[in-house]
């Protein structure tokens, strides 16, 4: 006689009804009828795995601490406890299947984790998914907690631990352009405002300008984060604390924070803290700061790199893929052209966010799905940005010098170097007669007798028109009306 063959479902049941679950699944009815009813992204909460390890830090800080309070035994919370590790360390993030936008402030998650380390644990039990009966998702791994103080803590949590990789790639993006600058610092260029001719400056300059700005970006997100080490874990419900020992919440920060490595807090009004998510709309803000810092950084390199013939030509960017199906040998700046479009899907996430923060109701914000997905994406999305804006675009920047100096040269914009001797006046007037008769400034000073050819090439100097040196005396300055007529 043939052995039975295994089963290919198991059945759970919850307040609504009865389901049949893969036997294999490790999530049950609760994350089931959840997929079932947000098949909206196609994209499940495992597209985030530092949302998911936030979460099983905090189902484990809770076993610890329900252990250590009395109100979980030692052999049901220590098997949450070694599941909900598994799952730190990677493991069964495939089975976390709930999509990131869901009704609910997050019920679906909690559950789906709940569901999922519960029989992670079984099974390590050597008992069967599904045997709630000696382990409950709800009554043992949910003990002393709600969807309302898990998932914002969790979010905040997963955020912190994927802002790291974020910072990390913001600042090799840094030093990248640190290091053009350096390699470019006696490279004179003319400088433009308003994207007119401006006075001199080196190339070094403008790249270590960017370099100082991503610079800025680092520790204003830095600041920004810290926000979010306030949890409201204990809160339960609605910031009561309904169901939890008085030692609850105490005993629960003490773990996680040992857990997470973070220096998390608790908030000093559970109310207000489960409903507020000012924390949330602060740390978006500064992350759209950065793209659009960032995007007008690609602003510039598009335009500094425009031509190669009629176009400001100054510098190169590599050369990555055929520009054109119709223009033979057109390249384009597709790599700086990516992380401005992903400048403004970030600028979108962030009204996402906002709006999203300020549709929350009474004790509770109902829309915090919908602001965890955004930021993390908004990170994930910023984070690859600037990895193939660095590999791909500014690590191989070259500059034309040759291109660089003519225009410099070439330049009536020298002339204000000169302001200090022959004063504001007399350097407008050679500078229009500069540019009537397509003449060198430097001939026409020294042609008016205004300065010596050796007074003016030394204020003209690199040194001295990018202001690396400055200038130290003048000459008594000359009135216009007393310039002989050119």
């Amino acid at each position: 006689m043939a052995a039975d063959a295994p089963a290919l479902t198991r059945t759970e049941t919850d307040s609504i009804g009865s389901l049949e679950i893969p036997a294999d699944a490790y999530y049950g009815v609760h994350t089931l009828r959840a997929e079932q009813n947000f098949p909206i992204t196609k994209r499940p909460i495992s597209v985030y795995p530092d949302l998911i390890r936030g979460l099983a830090m905090v189902k484990q800080a809770s076993a610890r601490a329900n252990k250590e309070i009395g109100v979980l035994d030692a052999e049901r919370a220590d098997l949450i406890d070694a599941a909900s590790q598994r799952i730190i360390d990677g493991e069964f993030h495939d089975q976390f299947v709930v999509g990131v936008i869901q009704g609910g402030a997050g019920t679906s998650t909690n559950m789906n984790a709940n569901e999922v380390i519960t029989n992670v644990a079984l099974e390590m039990a050597g008992r069967e998914k599904g045997d709630y009966a000696y382990l409950s998702p709800i009554d043992h791994t949910n003990r002393s907690q709600s969807t309302n103080d898990v998932y914002p803590t969790a979010v905040k949590i997963g955020l912190s631990l994927n802002l790291r990789s974020l910072l990390d790639e913001l600042d090799l993006l840094r030093k990248s352009f640190l290091s053009k600058a350096s390699e470019f610092h006696d490279v004179l260029k003319v400088g433009r405002t308003q994207l007119q001719d401006a006075v001199p400056m080196t190339l070094g300059q403008e790249f270590h300008g960017f370099a100082t700005t991503l610079g800025e970006d680092h520790s204003r997100l830095t600041e920004n984060a810290s926000l979010m080490f306030e949890i409201n874990m204990g809160a339960t419900a609605i910031g009561t604390g309904i169901t939890t020992h008085a030692a609850y919440a105490p005993t629960v920060l003490t773990h996680l924070r040992e857990i997470s490595g973070l220096d998390l807090q608790t908030a000093g009004d559970l109310v207000e803290a489960t409903s507020d998510t000012g924390s949330f709309m602060s740390f978006s803000s500064s992350l759209k700061r950065n793209a659009i810092k960032l995007s007008k950084i690609c602003n510039d390199l598009r335009l500094l790199s425009s031509g190669p013939q009629a176009g400001l030509g100054e510098i190169n960017l590599p050369a990555m893929q055929a520009g054109s199906s119709i223009m033979p040998g057109k390249v384009n700046p597709v790599i700086p052209e990516a992380v401005n479009q992903v400048a403004f899907a970030v600028a979108g996430a962030d009204v996402t966010v906002t709006m999203a923060a300020e549709g929350g109701q009474l004790q509770l914000n109902a829309f915090e799905p919908v602001i965890a997905h955004s930021i993390f994406q908004s990170i994930t999305w910023m984070r690859q940005a600037m990895w193939t804006l660095r590999v791909n675009c500014v690590d191989g920047i070259t500059a034309n010098r040759e291109r660089l100096g003519a225009m410099v040269g070439a330049s009536v914009g020298v002339v204000t170097a000169l302001t200090p001797f022959i004063g504001y006046a007399a350097s407008a007037a050679l500078a229009k007669t500069a540019l009537l008769t397509n003449r060198n400034i430097a001939d026409l000073v020294v042609e008016a007798g205004l300065m010596t050819r050796e007074e003016v090439m030394k204020q003209i100097s690199p040194a001295r028109l990018s202001g690396l040196e400055t200038v130290t005396s003048a000459i008594p300055v000359i009135a216009a009306e007393d310039l002989p007529e050119s």
